[in-house]
């Protein structure tokens, strides 16, 4: 239960029909072994207790009874089960037959919940025995001698963990218009349980799959789905048992269909409650509901789930082609509109041999493509100084030949020197003014240059390097439009590989050179001919920066949880004290350098995390990081 990690299951017992005894010893060792594994809350199939392909067996006062005396049998059993049960049988009330759901922990039965859509199409004829609960008053019910809530409003809250808060919905209520589910979600639950009975068809798998992943985005909800399945009557329809647990869109655990059995993930409200307190249009009221609270055992949820190192980064060599061909797009597209709008004649770029400015000439020039302009209208400026070596600036003159740009070499050596003159500042001492004078001079050279020919400059700085405030302000910091504003380091690698990957062979051979060149803004003098300004060296690993940059702005972790994730996901590759040691460099650096954020260039947003001020990131540049930072060094 730690940072909100909350595991739960799905499960499949294998049954037979009618026969609730059986049914229940099935129930109850995959209960068991549910909360061996630490779950707190294991869901079952529609109709488990008796299977759900009765048929007119459920009108029989024999079957009804074993299923009571089922529901007592896993009632008993659970007092020393340390976790929550769902599990469906039919059940009466009053004059009608309902098909339920039962939530019972710790030996309590809680409530029932009572199935609302009862379908009688196609291969369904529930309508037959079972009485849809739309409309019913009945608010509570008697059962196992006492008396229960009974009725679809009902929430199940932790009280160790107020955020693990579930409602149930069952089988057909999902596939409706208007699902249940999502007056449940309006009311708080962070996870919903649907118990099944879907059959099998061609085809259906895959519907199956996204209805339930695009209903935990849509509802921005954990979504246990569990599926009947072997053991069912397969007289006339077969039940795979495909089981799911789902979170706000993606699939974090699925059963291999047609076998029994278990599946377990950690689902996450902490990041839930985040992303429902940052959409101002979710829910939009507070239907009411009937809360009831359970108790179990405070604990720190083991992680099993996945979580990805280079969380920008999609996994999966189709996913991420077709991800970088989406981002490079938006990068364009963004950049065309703006040159258009602009009325000009040239794109002007700072090409340094280095990822970023390589990226940023990529984006341009697929927006002149766009724009059906000769790509000499992009002027490729490199701009050689102090720290320059001979191999970047051999591949940004190469670089820009391949794609056709226009090039200016431009020696800012001896401005910079006349500069140092200036202002006094000696030639030896190779501090902060000495590599900020070359940047700042660059761009009044990429500004002075755009005015000669009625252009934009294009700015090359990445998402990390403003996360980081590894810019100077006023010089790299600064541009007339931002391609990369939103790009973090970890992606421009890919980004730059991707177009390797479809370039000719001479561009693809000049691409992958660069992709090898450790990053560096190449400010102090070179070493033996080679770089002696190693960027990662001096702030860390961008690699874990952007993991950092992840969590905390895109689900406001805190530093505690960042650590922790970090650690998971990263295992022998960085021990702990290293990890520590970036997240503290992180955070100071992050909240120190708002400054440069607060007045950045426009920029296309592409991705979930961006530091706009004028989108998703509105920060003081003044406010203190103490907190944070504090909670990281007490790691």
């Amino acid at each position: 239960m730690k940072h909100g990690f909350i595991k739960v299951s799905a499960a499949t017992p294998a049954l037979r029909v009618a026969d609730p005894a059986y049914n229940a010893g099935e129930i109850i060792a995959l209960a068991r072994q549910a909360a061996d594994e630490g779950s707190a809350l294991c869901v079952f199939p529609e109709l488990s207790l008796t299977a759900y392909s009765c048929g007119d067996l459920f009108t029989q006062q024999v079957l009804l009874d074993g299923a009571l005396r089922a529901l007592e049998t896993v009632r008993a059993a659970s007092e020393d089960l340390d976790l929550a049960i769902a599990a469906g049988l039919p059940l009466r009330a009053g004059s009608g037959l309902y098909n339920c759901a039962t939530v019972l922990c710790r030996g309590k039965l809680l409530g029932v919940v009572p199935k609302q859509y009862i379908p009688n199409y196609a291969e369904f004829y529930e309508g037959r025995y079972f009485t849809s609960c739309i409309g019913l008053s009945t608010r509570s019910i008697s059962l196992l001698g006492q008396e229960t809530p009974f009725g679809t409003d009902l929430l199940f809250t932790c009280r160790q963990a107020p955020g693990f808060t579930f409602g149930i919905e069952i089988c057909e209520d999902l596939w409706v218009a208007s699902q249940p589910s999502a007056k449940l979600a309006e009311s708080g639950a962070t996870v919903i349980a649907n118990l099944s009975a879907s059959d099998e068809l061609i085809g259906k798998a895959d519907y199956r799959r996204e209805l339930i992943r695009s209903q935990s985005g849509r509802l921005i909800c954990g979504y246990l789905y569990a599926d009947a399945g072997f053991g069912e009557s397969t007289q006339d329809l077969v039940f795979s048992g495909q089981d799911f647990i789902a979170e706000n869109g993606s699939i974090l655990a699925e059963s291999q269909r047609y076998e029994s059995g278990l599946i377990s993930s950690e689902i996450d409200v902490e990041r839930l409650l985040h992303d429902r307190r940052r959409s101002n249009t979710f829910g939009g009221g507070e239907p009411s509901a009937t809360r009831i609270f359970f108790d179990l055992t405070p604990r720190e949820t083991a992680l099993t789930r996945h979580i990805p190192r280079t969380p920008f980064v999609p996994e999966g060599s189709e996913q991420l082609a077709s991800r970088c061909e989406e981002i490079l797009a938006m990068q364009s597209v963004g950049l065309a509109t703006r040159l258009r709008h602009a009325h000009a004649k040239t794109a002007v770029i700072g090409l340094s041999g280095g990822l970023d400015s390589t990226l940023a000439l990529i984006v341009t020039v697929h927006a002149f493509d766009r724009l059906g302009l000769d790509r000499k209208g992009i002027l490729a400026v490199t701009m050689p100084c102090f720290g320059t070596t001979a191999r970047t600036k051999s591949n940004a003159l190469r670089l820009a030949e391949e794609y056709g740009a226009s090039i200016r070499t431009v020696e800012i050596g001896d401005a910079v020197r006349q500069h140092f003159q200036d202002i006094g500042q000696p030639m030896e001492q190779q501090d902060v003014t000495f590599e900020n004078a070359q940047a700042r001079m660059r761009t009044l050279v990429l500004m002075d240059l755009a005015n000669q020919n009625g252009g934009l400059v294009v700015g090359t700085g990445d998402l990390s390097e403003l996360a980081l405030g590894w810019a100077t302000y006023n010089g790299d910091h600064m541009s007339m439009y931002g391609v990369n504003a939103s790009i973090p380091k970890t992606l421009v690698r890919y980004l730059t590989a991707y177009e390797a990957g479809r370039s000719g062979e001479a561009l693809a051979a000049i691409l992958r050179d660069i992709l090898d060149t450790p990053v560096s803004p190449e400010l102090l003098p070179p070493k033996d001919g080679e770089i002696s300004q190693k960027t990662e060296e001096l702030v860390g690993p961008y690699e874990l920066h952007d993991f950092y940059l992840y969590y905390l702005i895109r689900f406001g972790y805190r530093p505690e949880k960042i650590f922790r994730l970090a650690k998971y996901a990263w295992g022998d590759a960085y021990d702990g004290a290293t990890i520590k040691k970036w997240l503290v460099t992180f955070l100071k650096r992050f909240f120190a350098q708002q400054f440069k954020r607060s007045c950045l260039p426009d920029g296309p947003k592409v991705g979930t995390v961006s530091l706009s001020p004028r989108g998703d990131w509105r920060m003081p540049s003044d406010a203190s990081g103490a907190l944070w930072i504090a909670e990281a060094e007490a790691l």
